[in-house]
């Protein structure tokens, strides 16, 4: 089951978490200026209200004299101010009970301290919130308080916080707007990357994107590209491998096809004579041995995962012998000079020993009768070398391609992809085989594969 967010596109993705994003900003200096106006405009009103109370004393002589005249009018200001008087000995004085009521242990606090001192606090009379400030006399035991009104404070703060919403929610649009125009534009070459891949998916058009830039877009689009690039190869070598097979199959298959019409034609009759029976037959059982081989060699090369195989340490002289002890039974005509070292190798014997076999196939194949065959182990390079005309100059770069056969091969048995094996063998173990003139002008191949050597040495000579 998909996670809900991945249903919406990205593009959709990215503009709701940019419009949080700005809008968790906003949020944030929003309450952050909120705070901070709304105490420096408390702290304002405390200090207006301390100095008016502080001068109100001063001029006074102190708060019995205050209490007995009346009050100046610039101690309210113009604000809706309340007085309040706290004596320790007398008690609270008020021209308003319900403000005289709020007086509390802070404000008496105050009134008894003989030093200089205030406080500043907010209380709710009769429903609306006062600013209450308290001011010590100079005598230690009596106070003068006043407390103002914080409607018109808090008036301004929700116009500040009006302000600020609108201000925040025009921004979160705004940063929607943008963010949808930065994602679209943005993500311009994922959708071509997109429509790309749909168009291959449908089509099967492996027609390559145009990049743009050097960023991460156009990483992608170049390894897209690429992989583009090396499934049309695929595609290219498959059908070329097809048609090569056909044609290759054809061959064999047409000439089986005749030998039998002739036997049947011939039934029991005297026609053909029992040497040419014999040699019908003989045709046929090399022209299905010629087929068999094909088959495997092409089985051998089709296989879609070639890393995974069979791998354990093995001693490649040991498979190289056994495939010298092979190659020797069909090839009783010819000499055999072999000398091998040991090597030891993490791969698949099976396959190593398929390679070499083929490579001593092909020299044994190429040498004349009475030559000789040389396979020499050293330092993980085995050199397979026959005593043939060697590779001519033409045919030297084709040598490893499937079913290339030179001129002279193709009136020989063989289908053409013994060395197209070697070669993938040699690519599965990380090793190489490279062809070209052996020591004793012949052919020689030679087939590195990496490992270590072994700790005693083994040597074979025929």
């Amino acid at each position: 089951m998909r996670r809900p967010h991945y249903r919406h596109s990205l593009a959709s993705r990215v503009t709701l978490l940019t419009t949080m994003a700005v809008g968790a900003a906003i949020a944030l200096m929003a309450l952050a200026a909120y705070t901070t106006v709304r105490i420096q405009l408390t702290n304002s009103l405390d200090e207006s209200l301390r100095e008016r109370a502080r001068a109100a004393i001063k001029s006074s002589e102190g708060l019995a004299t205050l209490t007995k005249q009346k009050v100046p009018l610039w101690v309210f200001g113009a604000a809706d101010v309340r007085i309040v008087f706290v004596d320790t000995f007398s008690g609270v004085m008020s021209a308003d009970p319900a403000m005289a009521q709020a007086i509390g242990p802070p404000e008496i606090t105050v009134a008894k301290s003989f030093e200089p001192s205030f406080s500043a606090r907010t209380v709710v009379v009769d429903g609306t919130r006062f600013r209450m400030v308290a001011v010590s006399a100079r005598d230690g035991h009596d106070a003068l308080v006043l407390a103002q009104s914080l409607a018109p404070t808090e008036r301004m703060l929700d116009r500040l916080g009006l302000i600020a919403l609108l201000f925040g929610l025009g921004g979160m649009i705004a940063a929607a707007v943008a963010g949808w125009g930065v994602a679209r534009n943005g993500l311009r070459p994922v959708r071509q990357l997109t429509e790309a891949a749909e168009t291959v998916a449908r089509t099967g058009q492996l027609v390559p994107i145009p990049v743009e830039g050097n960023d991460e877009i156009a990483r992608l689009s170049r390894a897209f590209n690429a992989m583009l690039t090396s499934l049309s190869a695929a595609q290219v070598a498959q059908r070329q491998l097809v048609a090569d097979a056909g044609h290759e199959l054809r061959t064999p298959l047409t000439s089986l096809r005749t030998n039998l019409d002739l036997l049947v034609q011939a039934g029991g009759s005297d026609r053909l004579t029992q040497a040419a029976r014999d040699e019908l037959l003989e045709d046929v059982r090399g022209q299905i041995n010629e087929m068999t081989t094909l088959i495997g060699d092409l089985v051998e090369l089709a296989r879609e995962d070639p890393s995974v195989f069979a791998a354990e340490d093995v001693d490649l002289a040991m498979v190289a012998e056994a495939a010298v002890t092979r190659v020797r039974r069909r090839a009783p005509g010819l000499n055999f000079d072999v000398h091998l070292e040991p090597w030891w190798v993490h791969g698949d014997s099976a396959a190593l020993e398929r390679a070499i076999t083929n490579l001593l196939d092909n020299a044994a194949k190429w040498s004349p009768p009475g030559g000789t065959v040389t396979a020499r182990l050293k330092d993980g390079t085995l050199l397979v070398a026959d005593e043939g005309k060697g590779i001519s100059p033409r045919d030297l770069p084709l040598v490893f391609d499937r079913f290339y056969r030179s001129p002279d091969a193709r009136a020989m048995p063989g289908s053409g992809l013994g060395l197209s094996i070697v070669q993938s063998v040699a690519d599965r173990h990380g090793g190489i085989v490279r062809a070209g003139t052996g020591p004793g002008g012949g052919a020689g191949f030679w087939f590195t594969i990496p490992g270590t050597r072994g700790s005693e040495t083994q040597a074979t000579r025929t």
